[in-house]
């Protein structure tokens, strides 16, 4: 008889992450005996439900297998009838501009699932980050008790389409709970959560997982890892193309050439390895040279900043200059360790060397640059929106920051897939005295609602 696999458990990967760094009295000193959750009764790997949370009913959501094909299944989450009319009333208190009337939904429903995504982003502006993550876990539990039987997100196999905007509650979840760890000190955890949203939708990776995952492998030292990534999708994806893999792939080759236990042979070839990725890097991308010495507090000497290959003539086009303002705000702090600047500096004396001598790869990448990266996809965009990293956020396209930004929906794509829609009803400008209704959508992401009373 074939032995059942096991299910991974991710919510006690990031407790065992915790007691790592923190200590087990640290983590575990304000929980509450176990026999206090008797109310839930759904093992879930996700998170842990709390005995602070309402008393779960299963809100309207479910999970429908659409089909099974070339060894993938492809799901969609469905809302119920009563669900459908809860997502309008939400509709409806966030026309309203009052975070309290979206309270008092979330209060006779208490697991749906863009109100708790709504409201956490409020008490995260209000800087009650406990409360933001709460909420956050609390619609994820939602979302997994919703699972279909075969749903496995550790294989690898299950597909959840974007374009439907049931689906997309799930994604956001997903991120904004990964980031709730890495800022919580749990890194590897955090990377299991950006592999997971990435396996959903790798060919569109509608979140842009792919300009995030070098990030995370790097804090949590995967770095082999990371390279495997690399190398098995680079042929077909053109990773080295993002500036964030052509860096932090060169970054994982040095810090493996540092490692200990690495045979001194092995160090010598890790190291040349890593001199030449960095060195090709800083020629393709040589706007990221300026910007990560300033964020890293380093005056470069004379011989770097007079040079024009990193003076003016490294300017960009503004969809590339995203991704460098991105990647440099997200990933300055691991260029500051002990002997990574040293290293840097190194490789960029080099790099001035082969300029000056006419090196045929930089004519090459210079062509590149002018070719390519002539306007970012949506997905990137998104990304950026959702990393919050003012060094990109400041680079987005008028198109972008010109239009409104649901907090619970960023950005939606163009061809979503529609499976219901909100009934016609009066414009809520004309109800209330000519009050545009999107100025609401614009608050929940100013510092307005930092003046605002919000009790969940």
């Amino acid at each position: 008889m074939k032995k059942k696999k096991k299910k991974k458990n991710t919510t006690g990967e990031k407790q065992t992450e915790l007691k790592r760094y923190f200590g087990a009295r640290a983590v575990l000193g304000d929980q509450r005996p176990r026999q206090r959750q008797r109310q839930f009764h759904r093992s879930t790997w996700m998170t842990i439900p709390k005995n602070t949370w309402p008393r779960f009913s299963r809100p309207g959501i479910s999970m429908t297998l659409l089909e099974s094909r070339d060894g993938l299944q492809y799901f969609t989450f469905e809302h119920s009838r009563d669900y459908q009319q809860i997502q309008f009333k939400f509709l409806d208190s966030v026309e309203s501009m009052d975070p309290n009337n979206i309270v008092a939904l979330l209060q006779m429903n208490p697991y749906h699932i863009d109100s708790l995504l709504q409201l956490s982003d409020v008490c995260r502006i209000q800087e009650d980050q406990e409360m933001a993550r709460d909420l956050i876990e609390r619609a994820l539990y939602s979302f997994e008790c919703a699972f279909h039987p075969v749903c496995s997100l550790t294989s690898g196999t299950s597909r959840l389409d974007y374009l439907r905007p049931e689906n997309r509650a799930f994604y956001l979840a997903g991120y904004k709970h990964m980031m709730f760890l890495e800022r919580r000190g749990c890194p590897r955890t955090a990377l299991e959560y950006c592999r997971l949203i990435l396996s959903l939708d790798p060919d569109s990776d509608p979140l842009c997982m792919l300009l995030l995952i070098d990030f995370l492998s790097l804090r949590s030292r995967e770095y082999n890892f990371l390279l495997r990534l690399y190398q098995d999708w680079e042929v077909h994806r053109n990773l080295s193309q993002l500036p964030n893999f052509a860096f932090s792939v060169a970054l994982s080759h040095f810090h493996l050439s540092q490692e200990d236990q690495t045979e001194s042979e092995e160090r010598e070839r890790l190291k040349h390895k890593a001199d030449l990725l960095l060195q090709d890097a800083l020629i393709m991308f040589p706007g990221v040279l300026m910007p990560l010495l300033d964020l890293c507090t380093v005056q470069p000497d004379a011989a770097v900043s007079s040079h024009d290959f990193f003076g003016p003539r490294s300017q960009q086009t503004p969809a590339l200059a995203e991704l460098v303002s991105l990647y440099v705000g997200r990933t300055h702090t691991l260029w500051r360790e002990g002997g990574v600047l040293l290293w840097l500096e190194e490789c960029v004396r080099e790099v001035l060397r082969r300029v000056d001598a006419k090196d045929p790869l930089v004519e090459d990448c210079q062509n590149k640059r002018k070719q390519r990266y002539q306007s970012a996809p949506l997905n990137i965009h998104r990304h950026v929106i959702l990393s919050e990293i003012k060094e990109a956020t400041s680079t987005l396209p008028l198109e972008v920051t010109t239009q409104s930004v649901m907090g619970f929906d960023p950005l939606p794509p163009l061809d979503s897939v529609v499976s219901y829609t909100r009934p016609e009803r009066l414009r809520f400008a004309t109800a209330h005295g000519g009050q545009d209704p999107t100025y609401w959508r614009n608050v929940l992401w100013s510092d307005e609602t930092k003046n605002r009373t919000v009790c969940p």
